[in-house]
């Protein structure tokens, strides 16, 4: 007879076996969440399009209108939805993650599983949120009669960066906000500030022009700098992609992933007791 070891600080080995034998969970706990996101509601799906519609329609009086900023013959309705359409998923992700371990403490206190299920499955709500914003930019692209080029098919690839960028930190703040509950009031906080430090309503080559290349390489730490220069480039908004920029981005993403990755694991075994 097989003996069932139900401890949330199994072996690495045993860890991540487990997730894959907890997929249909993973699938479930994500199905219920974009359940409860659009079932019976008016304004769900009305709300997902409308949050970049109106910030969209902000930037462009605020950059375009007022301060004159150049956008290289791209409609500027364009460039500010290549940056905010990412910019909405890193920070859905951030603020889906972050809640989703507090919001399941009676699943928690329960039975096991891989703890790091619940922060991951949140982040389909923001991914289908981000398939209904990407209908609202073919629209904006229809209204203006813009033809976005051939490097549209690569987008995939940066929406993919733009998934490890929100995961790594998003880990993070699951586990503080775990063990410090006043933790939820900084989310809206970082998110906030993030949205004004990333280039969303303009580009981010304006860092280079203004400052040096150095100082646009420094500015590229922001793990979103880079996805959203990279889906920017790939609906046309931005000409060329500067690769040096795209691969700091890419590694600060990938660290702050493995260190959230780490910092999930070492706190995990004391979620049941704390929350």
């Amino acid at each position: 007879m097989d003996e069932l070891i139900i401890e949330a600080g199994r072996a690495e080995s045993h860890y991540w076996r487990d997730l894959w034998r907890y997929r249909d969970l993973f699938y479930f706990l994500a199905w219920r969440d974009i359940l409860v996101r659009y079932k019976q509601t008016v304004f769900g799906v009305l709300w997902a399009v409308l949050r970049p519609f109106l910030t969209m329609v902000i930037f462009v009086a605020i950059f375009s209108r007022l301060a004159g900023l150049p956008s290289d013959g791209v409609p500027y309705a364009i460039l500010v939805l290549g940056g905010m359409l990412p910019w909405q998923f890193f920070a859905s992700s951030l603020s889906e993650s972050s809640s989703s371990l507090v919001s399941n403490a009676n699943l928690i206190t329960k039975i096991y599983f891989p703890r790091i299920i619940l922060p991951a499955s949140s982040l389909i709500v923001a991914m289908v949120d981000f398939a209904i914003t990407l209908v609202l930019m073919a629209l904006v692209m229809a209204w203006y009669q813009y033809v976005p080029p051939w490097r549209i098919v690569l987008l995939p690839v940066f929406v993919t960066l733009a998934l490890v960028a929100a995961l790594g930190p998003g880990l993070i703040a699951t586990a503080l906000n775990v063990k410090y509950r006043d933790f939820r009031f900084v989310i809206p906080f970082v998110v906030q500030f993030g949205l004004y430090v990333s280039p969303v309503g303009f580009k981010s080559s304006l860092i280079e022009e203004r400052l040096g290349v150095v100082a646009r390489l420094v500015y590229s730490l922001n793990p979103m700098v880079g996805v959203i220069d990279g889906f920017r480039w790939c609906i046309g908004a931005e000409p060329t992609l500067h690769v040096g920029a795209l691969a700091i981005s890419a590694l600060t993403s990938a660290v702050l992933l493995w260190w959230g990755v780490r910092f999930f694991r070492s706190t995990e075994k004391g979620f049941a007791d704390v929350i």
